[in-house]
């Protein structure tokens, strides 16, 4: 099991898996819960689950360590579970999990100007094919059509953006800390400002359980269980393990596994949807990480 958890490609087909996943069940989720209450509750529950790994890593660590945790924790485990709901209130599951597949341009982008990263040509025209394939999803699917907005649109991109800071920080400021415990401490952290929202929304205070709200709780609690402490602890393994550029390439293969739960759940598919299913593909093969090429600029 633990050369498993090193492999790359286990590491990046579980965590493909399971993202692609969360955003059916955010949208079935909404069908009981509020999305403050479901970026909450999802924030708090692992905070809770891993308590006992965040608290002793957090007071071991040295407060410059603890400083990036906390930032990277914002960007990748906190905001991003607020602007997903949010989002999937007006965007369609399948539409969320393409947009996603944004991410890796801004590690491409914020790598370059903010971390001096330089990226090989093959994995900057693999990001250019891969966003053709995921706009060619876009261009064929709800958001073209009337019931898709393009603001709530906007904020899944938004979301892309944090999550390509969240992998950067990790690569370039806490490479060495335990992927269990970054998760622990992450999730630890930023769950008592998830406990201070949830305090302010009705499920402190007029909640009432309803047959909607039971079932909508099971795909909360799986989405909070698997999708959110057990995935994020693998994909920072998976950055520590590789880089931010081949990690953010799993959101590649989100939008294919949302379109499959999408599909099941009534959502229309058409052949387009294949076309950008193998432009991604190709982006995927392009943008891999190959070991002995150097990332980070030569210093001058």
């Amino acid at each position: 099991m633990a050369k498993l958890l090193n492999n790359r490609w286990f590491l990046f087909i579980v965590i493909s898996l399971t993202w692609g996943s969360s955003f059916i069940l955010v949208k079935k989720s909404l069908l009981g819960f509020s999305p403050y209450e479901i970026g909450a509750i999802r924030v708090a529950i692992s905070g809770l689950l891993l308590s006992f790994i965040g608290l002793p890593a957090i007071f071991k660590m040295p407060r410059k360590t603890l400083f990036w945790v906390i930032a990277a924790g914002f960007f990748g485990n906190f905001l991003p579970m607020f602007l997903f709901p949010i989002a999937q209130q007006k965007v369609s599951s399948s539409l969320a999990g393409i947009l996603d597949a944004l991410f890796p341009m801004f590690v491409l982008a914020f790598g370059f100007l903010f971390f001096g990263i330089k990226s090989r040509w093959s994995q900057v025209l693999g990001a250019v094919i891969g966003f053709l394939g995921a706009a060619s999803l876009i261009y064929f699917s709800e958001a073209n059509t009337d019931s898709s907005q393009f603001w709530y649109a906007m904020i899944v991109v938004l979301a892309g953006a944090s999550y390509g800071i969240n992998a950067l920080l990790i690569k370039e400021k806490i490479p060495d800390l335990s992927s269990i415990k970054l998760t622990a401490a992450v999730f630890t952290f930023w769950a008592i400002p998830s406990f201070v929202i949830l305090f302010f929304t009705d499920l402190f205070h007029n909640f009432e359980w309803t047959p909607e709200r039971t079932e909508a709780m099971g795909y909360l609690g799986f989405l909070s269980i698997f999708g959110t402490a057990v995935a994020m602890s693998l994909y920072y393994k998976l950055i520590q393990n590789t880089s931010p550029v081949f990690a953010s390439s799993v959101s590649y293969v989100l939008p294919i596994v949302a379109i499959i739960w999408g599909v099941l759940d009534g959502e229309k598919f058409t052949f387009w949807y294949l076309i950008g299913a193998v432009l991604i593909g190709i982006g995927i093969y392009l943008i891999r990480e190959k070991k002995k090429e150097p990332y980070l600029a030569p210093p001058k």
